[in-house]
């Protein structure tokens, strides 16, 4: 395990689209199917990470309390399951299905999605606007396996009021940290 900081794409990109299969759905996904009316939160991840791991509870009730509100939300793995084949499409069922995620993980087997999103390490959010701009990226929030913190969402949680309620956002944000994507 690498701790790997967020990479902080620049605020303002626009989502990069994609085309990427659900490993809970037996369909192909883009942008335009995920996003919300009010927003988009495109998390990247993966299934043995232990930071993952350590925030997913938290994760899968922020895409519940937030979907109803106009934010859509997907998940995507880009790592090399050769090397990693606990990350594998299959094993990406099985983990939907232990942890009650209710919306698409899509598998990107050629990486070039985390590419175009700059994405560094797992978990790393990015929400965009109703315009599909970025407004935030970086961390869930202080929590990390064996510190002191509670989970809380906080970080994450506060960038998408700011998006419900058309609230200014702080452009200093904290990069998440995890897990690397395992490169191929």
């Amino acid at each position: 395990m690498s701790l790997t900081p967020s990479k902080m794409l620049p605020l303002g990109t626009k989502a990069p689209d994609f085309i990427l299969p659900a490993s809970n759905f037996n369909l192909n996904f883009n942008f335009e199917d995920c996003k919300g009316e009010k927003g988009t939160l495109v998390i990247f991840m993966c299934n043995h990470c232990p930071f993952v791991l350590h925030v997913i509870d938290e994760v899968v009730m922020i895409a519940n309390d937030y979907r109803v509100q106009g934010i859509g939300v997907v998940a995507i793995s880009s790592n090399d399951i050769i090397n990693y084949p606990q990350d594998s499409p299959e094993k990406m069922a099985d983990f939907v299905l232990k942890h009650k995620i209710d919306f698409p993980y899509l598998y990107d087997e050629s990486q070039e999605v985390a590419k175009a999103f700059d994405a560094a390490c797992t978990p790393d959010f990015y929400l965009f606007d109703s315009q599909d701009k970025l407004i935030y990226r970086g961390q869930l929030d202080d929590s990390r396996p064996g510190n002191e913190f509670s989970i809380s969402g906080n970080d994450l949680r506060n960038a998408i009021d700011s998006v419900i309620y058309n609230r200014h956002l702080n452009e200093i944000q904290k990069p998440s940290m995890g897990c690397n994507i395992k490169w191929k």
